[in-house]
């Protein structure tokens, strides 16, 4: 397809001359997806909204610096700057706590692990969501963003061990949080 047929080549450099329009194009594209992202790391809604209107900025003043590299890179860009700014937010108003990579590690068995369709989507980010900010961080950027724990150590300023120890306890918490669930649903409670 040549590139000046290409929507989101369009788009973009409406988005680098400042055409307002497009920058609302963008905001309504996106802003839902942006939304659901933040919500994974951020309980607060104010905390939510402060991050977007900085990662909507960032964005404005470096689109100049997008470099297309086929269908889905502004989407991978803008989702960059949304979760480099959520962390960035974490990292100034949040007392993160990471237990030590010398915590023992228990594997989950696999009849340990939960049946999940009996809770909706919205069931299972509210538990993701209850989770304290260590466990909470790491499991979005492992499971949600894909990084891998020398990544997220690396994102974090913490060692892989933690990050592994983080993953591990956040799972268990959640498997916790299901079966109770399961269970007070079973109880008709």
């Amino acid at each position: 397809m040549p590139q000046e047929d290409n929507p989101e080549i369009r788009l973009v450099k409406r988005l680098v001359i400042k055409e307002q329009i497009a920058w609302k194009e963008l905001y309504n594209s996106y802003s839902r997806e942006l939304t659901s992202v933040c919500r994974r790391y951020l309980k607060g809604q104010d905390d939510i909204h402060d991050v977007l209107q900085n990662g909507f900025i960032k964005m404005f003043h470096n689109i100049d610096s997008f470099k297309y590299m086929g269908p889905g890179s502004l989407k991978a860009w803008i989702m960059r700057i949304i979760i480099n700014e959520v962390l960035q937010y974490i990292r100034k108003f949040s007392k993160m706590e990471f237990s030590t990579a010398d915590d023992e590690l228990t594997v989950l068995d696999n009849d340990e692990e939960p049946e999940l369709t009996d809770f909706s989507m919205e069931d299972l980010l509210t538990m993701i969501r209850s989770l304290p900010d260590g466990y909470r961080i790491v499991f979005n950027l492992y499971v949600f963003e894909s990084k891998s724990h020398r990544e997220i150590a690396e994102l974090l300023s913490i060692s892989e061990g933690s990050s592994a120890s983080q993953l591990h306890k956040a799972k268990r918490k959640l498997v916790h949080q299901i079966n109770t669930c399961k269970q007070l649903k079973n109880k008709g409670l």
